[in-house]
């Protein structure tokens, strides 16, 4: 198993386990961001933030880990 495999593979656990504590993190990083400019780049934000988030939620192949914005 290469280094990456054992990177993925570690990624993927802490991710089906702390995915809740991943997702408020994120989200709590991109409002600091958008504070910090005046929310002027609000749009590119929340974009960033949806890719980040659908890339970890493939690391799986599981779209079980985050939840979408809107969805309860």
């Amino acid at each position: 198993m290469s280094f990456f495999d054992k990177a993925k593979s570690k990624l993927t656990e802490a991710v089906d386990k702390h995915g809740d504590k991943i997702n408020q993190g994120i989200d709590k990083a991109a409002a600091a961001v958008d504070k910090k400019t005046g929310g002027k780049h609000s749009d590119k934000i929340d974009g960033g933030v949806l890719k980040a988030k659908d890339a970890l939620e493939k690391l799986d192949g599981k779209n079980d880990d985050f939840k979408k914005p809107g969805t309860p």
